[in-house]
Order: structure tokens, then C-alpha cells, then sequence
């Protein structure tokens, strides 16, 4: 981890709950904020940990939490794009990491002071409205998660998580069909959704008329309307 000083305001306006404010609302935030650079592979914080009262949030790079069960037994939890935060406890909570957070890439993380974020906030309370949109968007996603696990098939819950990053990370047009803007290899899949490795495999070659896996979990939707019509069949 190597730290790279405080933040300009145009990378704080690259945070989702920062952008469009004005250039006078972000000022006081500079001397109050640090930029950390991170390789692939390493490793943010653990689960478990006592992180300091600071916003967490990504600028560069893609992050994966994770929770480790009493077992061993390691699922992801979510992928961090750039733009988004993280790390709700260090703002909000005990300031007790509740999962491990680890660099997919190389990654830039911005930190700001919890007392110079909530000055920030009174000037422009908006940021705090973006806040709870954000942490109720994650609350949503994960009582979707639990649901799908108790009462859908694994090919339900692998066609939902596709059409989640649709919505989340955008698609571009191929001359295959849709292709995903994120990476998803069948590892993180299976992790994701509480199967093994080798049925997130054979899923995919169940649903070879719909979907085409390429190596390095490059995704392309061939039909849309077809993929949605599988969840709705299987679901009856």
C-alpha cells in the first residue's frame, strides 16, 4: 500500500455521492482527505479489524468483499466499482470491518475524515440523501441475496446475478449479443451465489443457447428476453 496524498477535486467528484456538487462544496474535503494505492491481490482490510471513523470509497480499479464462515467457507459478497464506497462501519457503525476487502486490481482508495465529511454534509446535505440511497440499495441487494438462496434454484439465482451487474456495470453491443462491462469468472460466480466452482460450470453449458462464457469471465447475453423468459419458466 503506498499513500499518495490528499485527493483533488476532481477525483473526489469521480465518488458517486460527490458528483455534481459544486467545486466550493468539495474545498474543505482536500486537506481532510488521503489517496491509497493498492496492487492486485492485496489486501484492503480484514474482517474483523478496527478501521479509523473515515469515508471509504474507490476512485481507480475494482475491489471484492468477502465473508469467511465459521466453516472456512468463503463467499463474495459484492464487487466494488469505482465510484462507490465501502466500509459502512467506519462511518455509521462500530468501526468493525464486517468483511475483507481486497484489491481485484490495482486500486485507488480515498479516505475522508468522518468530522470533515459531516461539516461537508451540512453545507450540502444532499451528500447524506446519496448516503442512505447507497447503503439502501445494499440492503436491497442483500435481502434479494438471502431470498434467492432459501428459495430459488442455482440457475435462477446465476441468471439474477447476471441481470444485477446488467443494470449496475452497463453492457456493449457484439456481434455475439450483449456483452457485460464487468468480468465475472466462474470462481466469483460460484461464490456469489453459493454453489461450487464446478456446477457454476455446468450452469453455464445448461444455458449455452442464452448465454456464451468466455475465458477470464467475459459474459455475453445473447437475448435478453430469452434469459428472462428462462427465469420466469423455471420459477413456475
Amino acid at each position: 500500500m503506498l499513500v499518495k496524498g490528499c485527493a483533488s477535486i476532481a477525483e473526489l467528484q469521480q465518488i458517486s455521492i460527490f458528483q455534481g456538487l459544486e467545486t466550493t462544496e468539495l474545498e474543505n474535503l482536500v486537506p481532510n482527505s488521503s489517496i491509497r494505492e493498492y496492487q492486485k491481490d492485496e489486501i484492503v482490510m480484514q474482517e474483523g479489524d478496527r478501521i479509523p471513523q473515515k469515508l471509504h470509497a474507490l476512485i481507480t480499479g475494482r475491489l471484492e468483499i468477502k465473508k469467511t464462515s465459521a466453516n472456512g467457507k468463503e463467499t463474495l459478497v459484492r464487487l466494488i466499482p469505482p465510484g462507490e464506497l465501502f466500509a459502512a462501519p467506519a462511518i455509521f457503525g462500530n468501526g468493525i470491518a464486517p468483511a475483507m476487502v481486497q484489491c481485484q486490481v490495482a486500486s485507488q482508495v480515498l479516505n475522508i475524515d468522518r468530522q470533515a465529511l459531516l461539516t461537508a454534509i451540512s453545507h450540502a446535505p444532499e451528500i447524506s440523501l446519496r448516503i442512505l440511497e447507497v447503503f439502501n440499495q445494499r440492503l436491497q441487494q442483500l435481502h434479494n441475496t438471502v431470498h434467492g438462496l432459501i428459495s430459488e434454484r442455482a440457475i435462477v439465482r446465476l441468471l439474477k446475478l447476471i441481470q444485477y451487474y446488467r443494470d449496475r456495470d452497463g453492457t456493449y453491443a457484439t456481434p455475439e449479443g450483449e456483452r457485460l462491462n464487468i468480468k465475472l469468472p466462474h470462481y466469483q460466480i460460484a461464490r456469489s451465489i453459493g454453489i461450487t466452482y464446478e456446477e457454476a460450470v455446468r450452469l453455464f453449458k445448461k444455458l449455452q443457447g442464452i448465454l456464451i462464457y468466455k475465458r477470464g469471465g467475459i459474459i455475453i447475453v445473447k437475448d435478453w428476453s430469452a434469459l428472462e423468459s428462462a427465469i420466469q419458466n423455471i420459477n413456475n
